[in-house]
């Protein structure tokens, strides 16, 4: 990476980083561009040399929030594949408190930057963003229960929407519910294996 790629790459930073702070203080429809400049030390030029619009830094720091998540949580995916590949059939959940709520307690950190992406649909893609810790798991856990493969993917996108809405919704409401319960929650809706089969 040369050094004006360096700059770009910091200079953008720099305006994900203002975004968020701002957004604990308002709410993201009546942030500006200028607030963000301000914010980040940068001008107004430079911000539309990376962004056309608002809505393209908000697409950009929500990319920038879930790699600081997969970064920070990418030994835990480690462990928790050894677990899987180790564990007894019997003892195989599709879910369990170890990643999920470690991921809930993620999602709440940052939930100013997950509201304001839901409140502009355009930025916000819930397969990007709310599944990527999930699918590794449950996709391991299927091959172990000789699942075939063919089906994988329609299993996956059952059980991924249902946790998706149920996630949007908790986020919608502002990450009141304590998180042990929304773990609860999800892992009694998505539920357990036995012998292959959902129980």
């Amino acid at each position: 990476m040369n050094k004006n790629e360096t700059k770009y790459l910091n200079t953008a930073r720099l305006m994900n980083e203002a975004l968020l702070i701002l957004l604990e203080k308002k709410n993201y429809e009546f942030i500006t561009v200028k607030e963000i400049c301000a914010k980040a030390g940068v001008n107004r030029s430079t911000f539309y040399l990376h962004y056309e619009t608002m809505n393209d830094l908000l697409t950009e720091s929500l990319a920038y929030v879930t790699e600081k998540r997969d970064s920070r949580y990418r030994s835990d995916l480690r462990i928790n594949r050894e677990r899987i590949e180790n564990a007894s059939l019997d003892e195989l959940m599709l879910i369990t408190p170890d990643y999920v709520v470690p991921y809930l307690e993620f999602v709440k950190e940052n939930k100013n930057i997950f509201i304001a992406a839901l409140s502009q649909p355009s930025t916000f893609r819930t397969d990007h963003t709310f599944d990527a810790l999930f699918n590794d798991y449950i996709t391991h856990i299927m091959a172990r229960y000789h699942i075939p493969e063919q089906d994988r993917k329609y299993k996956l996108t059952y059980y991924m929407s249902g946790m998706n809405a149920v996630i949007m919704a908790w986020v919608q409401n502002g990450c009141k519910e304590n998180i042990e319960h929304i773990a609860k929650l999800l892992i009694d809706c998505v539920g357990p294996y036995r012998n292959g089969k959902e129980q």
